[in-house]
């Protein structure tokens, strides 16, 4: 296999972070037979689960969320474990993360041995460095997609393979396929209508997109301008700008929580909105952020006049009532 070069690298307990109550599994030797026979249970539009937002930094997130797509099929998740276990999303100062290497040779954030990251460094992702190197974040992660993508990741065919390739230990599978269980959140309910489940289809798809102010795709999104397109993809035009398109309604009353679609908004008040997302998950949204950041998925507050930041929730609409 192009990675059988890789010397085992010790497995590093990490610390244990509360599971999401819909992808809890009791016992790792069931989660290692579900990811070999079933592996879509770990795949498809996972949202982010709370413990996955309140661990893993949202850069770091985002990256995995942009870089799975480097290998169709493969789960963000995956290689949210992969970085959590190898160097805590980059935060471990253990010797490699950051510069040298550690007692089994593997450098950068991901633990690659030279070799196998030469392997897997090109075609150079967004953003990265040239040359690659494993020390950067984007280089590391998208080579570690490529790497997984090679040894069974594609299409979710063979997880349980793929990360074997990755670290040689049947322990580290075990509890990369552990952590990537609590990390995603399949949508609690589908979407109630075509056109609203449509739309969340088409914003999760961008997740990993820049921001681009004034941009209305492909290569980049501000936050109307990706509602925009997304309820385009469902056959409904919508006006342009934040404002207009929570005046456009219909408003949603403050006592019904937004569901998969509606849109949320933000700002000072009715009359000065900001910024506005699309629902995906009860008090999750997608929304394109701010400059420097990416389309990623964001928490928000579900009662009106709630702080949000320096802004507060709005309110809902509902474009396709």
């Amino acid at each position: 296999m192009p990675s059988g070069n890789r010397k085992p690298k010790p497995f590093r307990p990490v610390r244990w972070f509360a599971l999401s109550s819909l992808a809890i599994f009791t016992s790792v030797t069931l989660v290692v037979v579900l990811a070999a026979s079933a592996p879509g249970l770990l795949v498809g539009n996972l949202v982010p689960s709370q413990g996955a937002l309140s661990s893993i930094p949202a850069g770091w997130l985002s990256l995995y969320v942009s870089a799975s797509t480097a290998c169709p099929g493969l789960p963000w998740t995956i290689l949210a474990a992969i970085g959590t276990v190898e160097s805590d999303n980059g935060v471990s100062q253990a010797p490699g993360v950051h510069s040298g290497s550690n007692s089994a040779g593997a450098e950068g954030p991901m633990q690659f041995l030279p070799s196998t990251f030469a392997e897997y460094d090109e075609p150079v992702p967004p953003g990265g460095t040239a040359p690659p190197t494993p020390y950067d974040p984007i280089d590391a992660v998208y080579a570690a997609a490529r790497d997984l993508c090679a040894n069974g990741a594609r299409g979710g065919a063979d997880l349980a393979r793929a990360i074997f390739a990755y670290n040689h230990d049947s322990t580290y599978v075990a509890e990369v396929l552990r952590l990537a269980s609590t990390y995603g959140t399949a949508l609690s309910a589908p979407a109630p209508s075509e056109a609203a489940a449509t739309a969340v289809a088409f914003a999760l798809e961008q997740l990993g997109t820049p921001y681009q102010w004034g941009g209305e795709g492909p290569s980049g999104f501000d936050c109307s301008g990706l509602v925009q397109a997304a309820y385009a993809e469902a056959g409904i035009a919508l006006p342009r700008v934040a404002q207009d398109q929570f005046d456009a309604g219909p408003h949603l009353p403050p006592s019904i929580a937004p569901e998969a679609g509606d849109l949320v908004f933000f700002g000072g008040g009715i009359s000065s909105i900001e910024h506005v997302g699309i629902v995906v998950a009860p008090g999750q949204m997608v929304d394109a952020p701010n400059t420097g950041a990416v389309v990623r998925i964001d928490e928000f507050p579900t009662t009106p006049g709630a702080a949000w930041g320096s802004q507060i929730y709005v309110g809902a609409t509902r474009p396709w009532a």
